[in-house]
This record gives C-alpha cells, structure tokens and sequence, in this order.
C-alpha cells in the first residue's frame, strides 16, 4: 500500500472499467462454495458478465489478459489425472453451476474474443490452492480444518473422506501465473496445480498432527456433485514454463497454520 506505483480501486467487473492497462489478471469470483452458492446469480454474472467486460478492456487497450479459470471446469472427473483436453463431466443445472459453469462460459468468451479479435489471452485452470492470508471463514477444506483444529473442535468431513484433492500452496501458484504471462505464443488452458494427490482424511490427519490438536473427526453428507478425485496432470506447464510446485503439503501447512495462530484464531 506504501508503494507509490501501487494504486487500489474498488470495481463491480460486472459493470464496464475504463482505465488504460497493459496487463490484466482476471482473478474476479468467489472461489468458495460456501461463498459462490451464497448468491449464485452474482457468481454467475461475475464469471460471465466480468469475462466481458474484462476482455473489453483487453481489446480496448490491446492488453494481455489472464483468466483464473479453474479445475472444477472438469466435473467429477472420468479421467485422471485431469489433462487439459479432457471437457469435463459437469452437472448444468446442481448447486455448483454457478461457478462450474460459469468458469466454462468465461474460457468460451476468452477463446472467443482470442479467435474474433485477436486478443492476447492466457488461461489457466487452478488445481485447489491455500497458504496465508486465506479468511479464516473462507470455507474450503484447508482453511476449515485449520480453525477446526485450533480451537480443538471436531473436524467435519463430508462423505467418507477418501475423495482426493491436490493442494498447492499459494507462492508456486502465483509463480506460475507469472511465468505464463511472461511466456508468448501460448494461449492454454493450462493446469497449474500440485501433482501430489490426498485423501481428505489424509488431510484432516496431518492438521491434526501439526497443530498438536485433540480434535477428533466427524463424518457428515457429501454435498451434491462434490467430486470424487481431483489431480492435475501438469506436464504443459512443466514443458512450456519450466514450472513445477516446490513447497511440499507438511511445509505449506505449517506456515499457514503459523498464519491462523498469529490471527488468534
């Protein structure tokens, strides 16, 4: 904030920007289902309606632009791990189409405008991702079980926790973005994830183990459509960007949970 090359405005992407830019990083919705089922409508109109406008702005200024798409476009996957050419098994109409579908809508329009216009885009597909400065109410799993464990309360786990999921902690990530966005004549979709696959159990375990805590674990409904595996195949991303994660699950847990203790939570 101190920066004086740093300037914060505060913007609905669903509404046109004007303002002249030479890159965009697209990172608008909620990625929480907690958040995006909240008011669906919005999520949708912010994946949809702020492609737009954001590709607008792109075109307008002739700026690179990146798009935060997502893995959830491909479902509850029939295919893994999940390459980028595999188109998903997604449910239109369930709870979660509202960011599902809305994310696949907004990659349509950005290899649309790419295809019409010309415009220079980069999308990548983000794998599940944590680290500090996650909303201790953000509703994902890491974040859950952390607060959870802390406050030495039972940890929820929805189904039986076998479902897998690939945690990549958030200095790789952003890493990689970088990396794109510096890399020309590649459009993606491009997963950018951690390889390492655990079960739910696992994860809720290794909180545990870190944390010291006395929580035991608790066995709740799995939510409709929630997928069953979830692991991405990166070897795009380690072929063109030279990318692959560094920070081991057990060593970015650790700095988070750091981060949620220092919170006072």
């Amino acid at each position: 904030m101190d920066n004086p090359k740093f300037e914060v405005m505060r913007h609905d992407v669903t509404f046109p920007l004007y303002v002249e830019v030479d890159e965009i990083y697209n990172l608008a919705c909620p990625a929480s289902p907690v958040h995006y089922q909240h008011d669906p409508v919005q999520t949708t109109k912010t994946s949809v309606h702020g492609a737009i406008n954001m590709l607008d702005l792109a075109r307008r200024t002739n700026a690179r632009i990146f798009q935060s798409s997502t893995s959830e476009v491909y479902g509850d996957p029939e295919v893994h791990p999940q390459t980028e050419d595999y188109r998903g098994s997604v449910n239109p109409i369930g709870p979660r189409a509202c960011y599902d579908e809305g994310k696949r809508c907004a990659e349509t329009l950005f290899f649309d405008y790419h295809r019409q216009y010309g415009t220079d885009i980069r999308v990548v597909r983000i794998f599940n991702t944590y680290g500090p400065n996650m909303h201790p109410n953000d509703g994902r799993v890491v974040s859950n079980f952390i607060i959870q464990a802390l406050k030495d309360e039972d940890i929820t786990i929805y189904g039986d926790g076998l479902q897998t999921r690939s945690f990549c902690y958030v200095d790789d990530l952003i890493d990689g973005f970088i990396r794109f966005m510096e890399t020309d004549d590649v459009t993606g979709p491009m997963n950018l994830g951690n390889p390492g696959e655990f079960t739910i159990k696992e994860l809720a375990e290794k909180v545990i183990q870190l944390t010291g805590s006395k929580s035991k674990l608790v066995y709740n409904d799995l939510p409709t459509d929630d997928p069953m595996q979830r692991c991405p195949d990166i070897s795009l991303a380690k072929s063109v960007l030279n990318w692959e994660p560094k920070v081991q699950l057990d060593d970015g847990l650790k700095v988070t949970i750091q981060y949620f203790q220092d919170l006072g939570c």
